[in-house]
């Protein structure tokens, strides 16, 4: 599967499409405005970075405790659920006068029983669409991801700046509870992936079997890592412009969605597996110039170009399902969703402390060298064979994949548990 057309000629891969896009603006415009709203409050760089990625922090719980669900419920039904469940914690947070604290333990309740959302979201994608198009489908849903992000950010701070920071949270509601009805009535009901029921032990036994695989720890880790430390830097996008933090994330998910489409579509395997180090190391390096305090053009600039950098997040999803058994697809796509999400909250609350000490433009530029230093400690360990060899993958259990391949070569698989 290598054409868009072919993609959306896939049953039910339209409103699945249609349904993450319309969640995507809903989050976009919700965090922002309740960023703003607690910037306004506060005037603290840290409480608005949290408020906006905070519930990510939420997903370490989730993760160790939640994620067995994603491939033990039934996908239709778990995802309309999350929406309805997000729309309701978007109301509550527009209720004037709530207290700072009551808001954040909202976030806290909304990250962690969102924890297996991911899992459960990109295993039925994994189910959807045939594997070798799962790269194709995600790449396709980070474009629509970027240009709901350029939308929902360009309305929600138009919406904020014309009403108010709580009507457009009023407005994400209402997207959620259309992302519901899409879920609800596009797709149909699949069973489980997985039997069994959901439970803390499955959660720590099945996260166990994923991590016991070398391959996969540095696909974890460079997926998780990176990411959300640069992700810290886009948190401070308030606190850096006040006035134009809506451009900012704009650019960031415009340059996103260039990277995105330039990898998914047009990029022969060959190549993905030679630009893979490029796309991580400029996923970061640009923001070191923040430490000049660019104006708002520069800065601007700066940002598109780093944000063609997480593209490299599809290659690294790409070989993480090669390295993955189907049976497990879910509850690894969940774990590697939920860590980044949760260094995301991380890397907030790293780069708004910094910037609390400092500056914002202090805080990005810190918080981008670590990501660079954490990227080039990863490096060897990511040079496995899937780059030596073509560009070609690794099976689950650190051999060749009989699909990569028709030609045998020498390996030496990494020991771990078989399922």
């Amino acid at each position: 599967m290598r054409t868009y057309r072919e993609l959306f000629r896939t049953p039910e891969f339209t409103p699945f499409f249609a349904a993450v896009s319309v969640q995507t603006a809903a989050q976009t415009a919700a965090g922002l405005a309740l960023g703003t709203l607690v910037y306004a409050r506060t005037g603290s760089p840290l409480l608005s970075a949290l408020a906006m990625f905070g519930p990510s922090l939420a997903q370490v719980a989730g993760a160790l405790t939640l994620l067995s669900a994603a491939d033990r419920l039934p996908p239709r039904a778990a995802l309309t659920a999350l929406a309805l469940l997000s729309a309701g914690a978007a109301c509550v947070q527009a209720v004037p006068g709530l207290p700072l604290w009551a808001a954040f333990a909202v976030l806290l309740v909304v990250g962690v029983a969102a924890s297996p959302g991911g899992g459960v979201r990109y295993g039925l994608l994994s189910e959807i669409v045939p594997r070798e198009g799962f790269l194709l489908g995600r790449s396709v849903l980070n474009m629509t991801g970027g240009a709901m992000q350029i939308c929902g950010f360009a309305v929600g701070g138009a919406l904020v700046a014309v009403f108010s920071a709580r009507g457009t949270l009023l407005v994400g509601a209402a997207l959620y509870v259309v992302a519901a009805a899409v879920t609800r009535l596009g797709l149909s009901a699949r069973p489980p992936r997985a039997t069994g029921r959901p439970s803390i032990g499955e959660t720590w036994r099945t996260n166990a079997l994923l991590w016991s695989s070398a391959p996969r720890r540095y696909v974890f880790l460079a997926l998780w890592v990176p990411n959300g430390l640069v992700v810290g830097c886009e948190s401070l996008y308030v606190a850096y412009a006040p006035g134009h933090a809506g451009l900012l994330f704009a650019g960031g998910a415009l340059g996103m969605l260039a990277g995105d489409t330039l990898v998914g579509r047009f990029v022969t395997a060959r190549w993905r597996a030679r630009l893979g180090a490029p796309l991580r190391l400029l996923l970061a390096a640009p923001y070191l110039l923040f430490a000049l305090r660019p104006g708002l053009p520069l800065a601007l600039t700066l940002v598109v170009v780093a944000s063609i950098g997480f593209a490299a997040s599809l290659l690294l999803q790409e070989r993480l399902l090669a390295l993955t058994p189907q049976e497990l697809s879910g509850h690894a796509l969940g774990l590697s969703s939920s860590g980044m999400l949760a260094m995301q909250g991380v890397g907030a609350a790293v780069a708004g402390g910094i910037a609390q000490l400092t500056s914002p433009a202090t805080g990005m530029a810190a918080v981008a060298g670590l990501s660079v230093a954490v990227m080039l400690a990863l490096a060897p360990g990511l040079r496995t064979p899937a780059d030596a060899d073509g560009g070609r993958l690794l099976g689950a259990d650190g051999s060749p994949s009989p699909r990569a391949s028709r030609t045998p070569r020498t390996a030496h698989p990494t020991p771990e548990e078989t399922t």
